[in-house]
């Protein structure tokens, strides 16, 4: 009877966990395209209607946002709950969105490194392929294929550059990075009202 019960248990337990990899999978699905429809259009928008400068600075703060995901996503997964338990008993703002990114590790990391990252590097060739339009425009006759490689390698150094960098700062601050993010999360809570990370309330 105990193996028996032991086997249900098991067998509870994968179904558990096989239903909430679907559920989060279908969600990321969904937010993913939002977040990429909404991203893509308004970057599009903006780079089409400014400068070349402009457009170039535009492209630069998408290739970072990349980045900052990255290194976030990474630092929440690297980081140790203990320090925020220990700041939670004394009330410090923010510790306790901290312990819930932390508990949270995988869909948030998921959703910094694949989501934003992922979104950020495509968007990010879309607008180097704008600022090529524009420049042929103004430029006639110039070669766009050209300068086309050099952006193209450009905005891939310094992607690859940055996270590894981003990385290696990541891995060694991530208590630092984590309370910061918790206490941006704190501060919307509180002044704006919306709850990023609420608790999971398990139905009985």
């Amino acid at each position: 009877m105990d193996k028996k019960k032991k086997e249900k248990e098991k067998n509870k337990k994968k179904n558990v966990g096989k239903g909430y990899n679907i559920k989060w999978v279908i969600n990321i699905t969904i937010i993913t395209f939002i977040l990429a429809v909404f991203m893509s259009s308004a970057s599009e928008a903006l780079l089409r209607n400014t400068s070349i400068a402009m457009a170039f600075i535009i492209l630069i703060i998408i290739v970072f946002l990349g980045i900052i995901s990255d290194l976030i996503g990474i630092a929440v997964a690297a980081a140790d709950e203990k320090p925020f338990h220990a700041m939670a008993s004394k009330k410090i703002d923010g510790a306790k969105f901290g312990i819930k990114l932390i508990k949270n590790a995988g869909p948030v990391s998921n959703f910094c490194n694949d989501v934003i990252g992922d979104i950020a590097g495509i968007i990010s060739g879309a607008a180097g392929a704008i600022i090529l339009v524009q420049i042929s425009r103004i430029y006639n006759g110039i070669n766009t294929a050209y300068y086309s490689f050099i952006l193209s390698g450009v905005v891939a150094a310094i992607t690859v550059g940055g996270k590894a960098l981003g990385k290696e700062i990541a891995l060694k601050n991530s208590k630092d990075i984590v309370f910061k993010v918790a206490k941006i999360l704190y501060w919307i809570k509180v002044n704006l009202k919306i709850d990023l990370l609420p608790e999971n309330k398990k139905k009985k």
